[in-house]
């Protein structure tokens, strides 16, 4: 009798033993394995994270400002918003484009548009971009990262359509809001085309900020990036009145970011296929004493003839 009753008790062990092998086979103990196997190496628990990920994680944690300096070019922001966005996106770049839109009737400043673009953006990102809106990058390559180690200079010579002296630090410059602080912003005196980006390259080399520049790019100055500029159409302003040409080839220590003087007329949130953007009507205010050149002379009015009699 205790004979049979043992070996009853070992067939209900065997049985139930194989129930749960079964079971655990079906469903493992990690509902996220599936039926192959679930094993961790050591060397898999231990590996990074790739790079592509710390990338992205990196850029998320800052905020990038775009500061279209702009008058009359709508036809080249309506290609310019939807590809810098698209553009940017693939790098994870967090962006808000700002078009500093000059409403005055003074000649062309671009760099008082980015002062005063900086000044009301303050609180948007911890880095800008100077960007000239005829100016749309092609290259996946070109980083629009925070410059953490200096002032990044997008649109090298050895890259720019146009544009390849040394020292040439415009159309698409990244720079942080504290070393722009500290060079005391671009010069105001810059009416009419040109030269600002040349007086900022000196304030930058005076405080000890070195310009970096994109490297081991595979492309060149025909196809890195797509220059919209027809000559015929927007005619830039190269005149120079008074004594301008003197002035504007020195290094301007009396104007900057803390004398820029303007007014926000009007702020504006709008849409260019489905990508916001911000538009800001400023009126910049010429002093006529420092600046005479900021407007055209009024053309003399011709006194008439005295009637023979």
């Amino acid at each position: 009798m205790r004979s049979k009753l043992k070996m009853r008790a070992l067939v209900c062990c065997l049985m139930s033993s194989a129930l749960m092998m079964v079971f655990f086979g079906v469903y493992p103990l990690n509902p996220g394995c599936k039926r192959c196997d679930c094993s961790v190496s050591k060397k898999q628990a231990s590996e990074p994270k790739s790079s592509k990920k710390d990338e992205e994680n990196s850029n998320y944690s800052h905020k990038l400002c775009i500061l279209v300096p702009f008058r009359d070019r709508f036809e080249e922001l309506l290609q310019f918003v939807p590809h810098i966005h698209r553009f940017l996106s693939k790098q994870w770049i967090v962006h808000r484009v700002f078009v500093l839109n000059q409403v005055d009737q003074h000649r062309f400043n671009r760099a008082s548009l980015i002062n005063a673009g900086f000044l009301e953006t303050a609180d948007d990102c911890d880095y800008i971009a100077m960007h000239d809106v005829d100016l749309l990058p092609l290259n996946d390559e070109l980083s629009y990262a925070y410059p953490e180690n200096g002032p990044f200079h997008v649109a090298s010579p050895e890259l720019h359509p146009r544009y390849h002296y040394k020292t040439f630090v415009g159309g698409i410059l990244l720079i942080r809001r504290d070393h722009f602080h500290e060079v005391n912003g671009l010069s105001n005196r810059y009416w009419g085309w040109g030269l600002e980006d040349d007086e900022f390259y000196l304030r930058l080399k005076s405080v000890g900020l070195t310009v970096r520049r994109p490297e081991n790019v595979t492309t060149g100055t025909k196809d890195t990036f797509l220059h919209v500029h027809d000559r015929d159409k927007r005619k830039r302003d190269f005149t120079k009145l008074y004594n301008q040409k003197e002035l504007t080839r020195k290094r301007d220590r009396s104007t900057g970011l803390d004398t820029v003087e303007y007014k926000l007329q009007k702020k504006y949130k709008i849409a260019i296929e489905g990508v916001a953007l911000s538009v800001f009507n400023i009126e910049l205010i010429c002093n006529k004493t420092v600046t005479p050149w900021c407007d055209y002379p009024e053309q003399p009015v011709a006194k008439p003839k005295p009637q023979q009699t």
